[in-house]
């Protein structure tokens, strides 16, 4: 008999929708943890990138500037624009008389890559135009005063790439650069290159890129459809890492209030997980040391895994429970059943031993039939509890039976037993989810016991009621008196001791019909004996 067909109830998993998942609550938690930090970065990320296009903005305000002082200069020395010895090359496609030419920023510090330090510039062996020359003179200390405030590196370069104003490179060439090239073609540019520093910057400045690089503007100088020159101008950004210095006690504010939410997360997991399940090792420690007979499910389990596990813990512990009962019950009913007949085997041969020269032969030979019935016996009971040891650990497969091909083997087996099997209705569903060999075992127990209690007629009801089929089986013998009814389950109970029973074959049916989800139960009726089995439909 399987445990579970104790009569004590398991503990019910109840769902309860308000407890959390762990997994939900494993991301909240890791989305919790990454999520200042990250926001932090992209705000950093955010934050220097805006730094950088202002930067850019500031260029080319100072560039709109200059460019207007430039091309005033050159226009005060030159009366008529005509005159102005300008090379073909320095007139643009377009014309570019519109009153409103504004510049945006077109810097973006994710998309945008980083270029090589900026080439040097080149000898040239013509010199600039005179009047561009005058005009770079007349800018020259303009720029210095301007730089010492702005901080920018400043170079105003004439139609064809020369500097004619700055602080250094004056008559050398930048025509060669990429932006002064886009430049010179009537088309303002700005770029960001790698800065080179002579001081070693500190190991943060690794998530910051504006640390390392610097901000190229090149700003054409245009009057109508004419190019007068460029001006060029670079600037470092304003550093980020200088910013979270000057507002160290924010950052510490932002370091505490983080701090303190972390703890919050920590108290938080250690309240939905940790402390159920220490409550729940600490009842299985005591269910180990015999302080508790079972496991209960915790009444606050903190989260639905938690809760599942906690009643599958109840539940096997119940189950251990009742397997150890059933084990100590079963041990007495085996040591009882094998008790007598070697209590009778031992007396009987100790009698023969002691006086079988003297013993009248009738008598010897009583003893030896009983030997030989107790042996029987023994050897019954040995076959009927392995018989049973097997129905308890049969797993169920996929196999399926023709239940009205078996019926018809067992009405014509037992007719010649004279035990007629009736069977109504003649039409119903055959095929039944268990395998052949199991179905002969429950109808051969049953049929049997019709027999053994003087029963010469069956009457097997079928109906279909869901995924089952119903057999009622109703026999004409001598039928089971109330005070019975409650036991015939119970391993080793039988009315017929002395005739060889062993009071396991009802035991043994209702295990196999367990493990392949059915059941069997004893119906009280009038004159003989009557049960209801129920079998999955294939």
């Amino acid at each position: 008999m399987s445990v579970s067909k104790a009569s004590s109830s398991k503990p019910s998993v109840k769902e309860n929708k308000k407890l959390y998942r762990l997994r939900s609550l494993l991301l909240l938690v890791a989305l919790s943890t990454l999520l200042l930090p990250l926001a932090s970065i992209l705000y950093f990320r955010f934050y220097e990138n805006e730094l950088v296009r202002q930067t850019e903005l500031e260029l080319i305000a100072q560039s709109a500037v200059i460019s207007a002082v430039y091309r005033e200069f050159l226009n005060n020395q030159i009366k008529y624009k005509s005159a102005y010895g300008i090379s073909t090359k320095s007139s643009l496609t377009k014309s570019r008389d519109d009153y409103y030419t504004p510049v945006t920023a077109s810097i973006d510090l994710s998309q945008q890559r980083v270029l090589p330090r900026r080439k040097n510039a080149k000898s040239v062996y013509n010199l600039p135009d005179n009047y561009a020359i005058n005009a770079g003179v007349q800018l020259q200390q303009i720029l210095k005063n301007s730089q010492q405030v702005t901080l920018a590196g400043i170079r105003v370069l004439d139609f064809n790439g020369i500097v004619v104003a700055g602080r250094n490179e004056r008559g050398f060439s930048l025509a060669h650069v990429h932006e002064v090239k886009q430049a010179l073609q009537g088309k303002y540019s700005s770029v960001i290159r790698q800065r080179i520093s002579d001081e070693a910057p500190p190991p943060i400045a690794s998530i910051s890129r504006g640390t390392g690089i610097r901000v190229f503007t090149a700003f054409p100088i245009v009057d109508g459809n004419r190019l007068y020159g460029v001006v060029y101008l670079s600037r470092t950004p304003q550093n980020i890492l200088k910013h979270l210095y000057a507002v160290t006690g924010r950052v510490l504010i932002a370091t505490a209030i983080v701090l303190i939410v972390t703890l919050l997360l920590a108290f938080f997991v250690s309240s939905r997980i940790v402390r159920p399940i220490k409550q729940l090792t600490d009842q299985a420690k005591k269910l180990a040391q015999g302080e508790l007979i079972t496991v209960n499910a915790l009444d606050k389990p903190g989260t639905y895994e938690v809760s599942r596990l906690s009643h599958s813990f109840a539940t096997m512990s119940q189950t251990l429970h009742q397997r150890s009962d059933y084990i100590r019950q079963f041990a007495a009913h085996v040591s009882h059943e094998f008790k007598t007949p070697l209590t009778a085997i031992q007396g009987a041969l100790e009698l023969l031993q002691d006086h079988i020269d003297d013993m009248p032969t009738e008598q010897r030979q009583k003893f030896l039939n009983n030997l030989q019935s107790d042996t029987q016996r023994l050897e019954k009971l040995v076959t009927r509890l392995l018989e049973l040891a097997k129905a308890d650990a049969m797993q169920a497969s996929d196999e399926s039976t023709d239940l009205a091909l078996s019926l018809e083997r067992f009405k014509r087996r037992y007719q010649d037993k004279s035990l007629q099997i009736v069977i109504t209705p003649d039409h119903y569903p055959t095929k039944v989810a268990i395998a052949s060999d199991v179905l002969e075992t429950i109808f051969t127990n049953l049929f049997e016991n019709s027999l053994q209690h003087h029963a010469n007629s069956i009457d097997i009801d079928i109906s279909h009621k869901g995924q089952y089929l119903k057999l009622y089986l109703h026999d004409n013998g001598d039928g089971i008196s109330n005070a019975n009814a409650d036991r015939i389950f119970t391993p080793f109970f039988t009315t017929r001791r002395n005739q060889g029973g062993t009071g396991l074959g009802l035991d043994i049916v209702a295990s196999l019909l367990q493990t392949w989800k059915g059941d069997i139960q004893l119906q009280t009726v009038e004159k003989g004996t009557a049960f209801v089995i129920r079998i999955r439909c294939a």
